[in-house]
Order: C-alpha cells, then structure tokens, then sequence
C-alpha cells in the first residue's frame, strides 16, 4: 500500500494537557517525515456525533491522509479499534460511529482492519490513552506504507458501529431536522441540505422565530435570523450580531421546523 505524507488529528483531549503533544510525538518518533494536521482538539468531552460531524465536512478538503480521530469515551473496553480504506485515505480510531460519515465522505470505506496486532502498539499500553498508544503508532505505520493486513484481521463493512441517521422531513412549504452542530459562532447546523432552501420561501419562520432566508449573515437584520446554506452546503441558522443557538434555545439532537410564511 502507498504511504501517505499527512496524518490529521480529530480529538476531545483539549489544549491544557499533554495529551495531543504526546500523539504528535509519538508519530514525530515513528514517521518523522510525515506533517499533522489538527483538525480540532476541542470537541466537547464524548460528544461522538459532533466529532463525527466535523471530520465527515473536514476531511474532502484535506490533501491525502490518515486521519485519527480520538473521541473516545468506551476506551479501554471491548469497543474495537479500526482502520478503514477509503479512496481519499484512511481513517484510524474508535469503532463508536465516529469513523463512517468520514469515510462515505472520502468515497466510501473498502475495506476496514481491526487494530488487533500488538506489534503495531506502544510498548505499554494505557488502558486510558488508546489515542497515544494505539492509534497514533498506527497512523504513522499506515502512513510510510504498511498495509493494513498487517495490522490486524479483516472487518465486515456491515458491522462498523454507525451513528443514528439524523431526522429530516418535509413538506409543502415546510422542513424539520435534527440540528447537527453548533458552531463557536453559535450558528445552527441541520441536518438537511442545502439544496432544500429552494422549496422554501424568502420569508420564514424557524422554531416560531421570523427569519428570512438568505446566501450570508448580512441578509437578515442586525438581531434577525437568516436561514442560509453554509460551508459544508447544509442547512443552518445564523444571527446577524448574535448567536443563534441562543436565541432559538437549541442543542444538537434537537428538532428545529422551518416554515414559510406569507
């Protein structure tokens, strides 16, 4: 198998401990060649679905990798550790449902590996740190071009953990989803997208707030809500000066309705 000259990293360890540092030392040791890329270290503790979220509309815009993503909360169970084939790289970490929208967002997983050779690990292994221990030597190994045979046996595509498939309906003049993430902006992710804005029409009303819809946060009135397709080309809800999770009193997982209004 072909290496790879990126390693990107997804986690929720933060940046006031040693925790990231000592994953890039880790491969800095094994694959001093290969740069890392930190997607982000500060997803909030656990939170699997919004780590899945930000990798799945991260990855296609990053050069050819393998991407490690670490959020991790059944570390040191018997929740298995993965390396899955995608034609746009490969994906390494927990199999929790963090991994897949990534993959089907680098063109859909071929083939997948459990982490089970111990060759591949640290020297000691920390039933707590599988992200320094386990998944970090395993990237750098993947990256100088290891196959992932070697690093364990094979894994049905059919049994990878996935995440729930997010709620999404609509109607005549109407839409409700599952707000996906919110962002440190406090603008409001759905999960639907953005091509149904053309369904709807200029004037709204979301979660019984009015808003208008729009192409940027300029669009509404300073205070207003806009409803606009955002960078990832989903569906969200901005403030134009403010933050919209506030004002509609939402959190991900939650139902938020768009409806036209005359």
């Amino acid at each position: 198998m072909a290496g790879y000259e990126w390693i990107s990293l997804t986690t929720d360890y933060g940046l006031s401990d040693g925790f990231v540092a000592s994953c890039h030392g880790v491969i800095a040791r094994l694959a001093p060649t290969v740069r890392v890329i930190d997607v982000t270290h500060t997803v909030a503790p656990g939170d699997v679905p919004r780590a899945a979220a930000v990798l799945a509309q991260t990855v296609p815009h990053l050069p050819p990798a393998v991407h490690v993503a670490v959020v991790d909360p059944g570390v040191g169970t018997a929740r298995r550790g993965l390396a899955i084939q995608t034609p746009g790289g490969v994906l390494v970490g927990p199999d929790n449902g963090l991994l897949p929208w990534a993959a089907e967002a680098l063109g859909g997983a071929t083939r997948a590996v459990e982490l089970a050779n111990p060759q591949w690990y640290a020297a000691a292994v920390s039933r707590t740190f599988h992200g320094r221990d386990i998944f970090a030597p395993a990237a750098a190994r993947i990256a100088f071009g290891t196959d992932l045979a070697e690093a364990g046996p094979p894994v049905e595509l059919a049994t990878l953990v996935r995440l729930p498939e997010p709620v999404m309906l609509a109607g005549d003049g109407w839409l409700e989803a599952e707000v996906l993430t919110v962002d440190r902006f406090g603008n409001v992710q759905l999960a639907a997208p953005g091509e149904a804005l053309a369904a709807l029409g200029d004037r709204l009303t979301v979660g019984g707030v009015h808003a208008v819809r729009g192409a940027t946060f300029a669009d509404a009135p300073p205070g207003g809500l806009v409803v606009y397709a955002d960078s990832a080309d989903r569906i969200a809800v901005a403030v134009d000066g403010g933050r919209a999770v506030v004002v509609l009193a939402v959190a991900p997982g939650d139902i938020l309705r768009i409806e036209t209004t005359s």
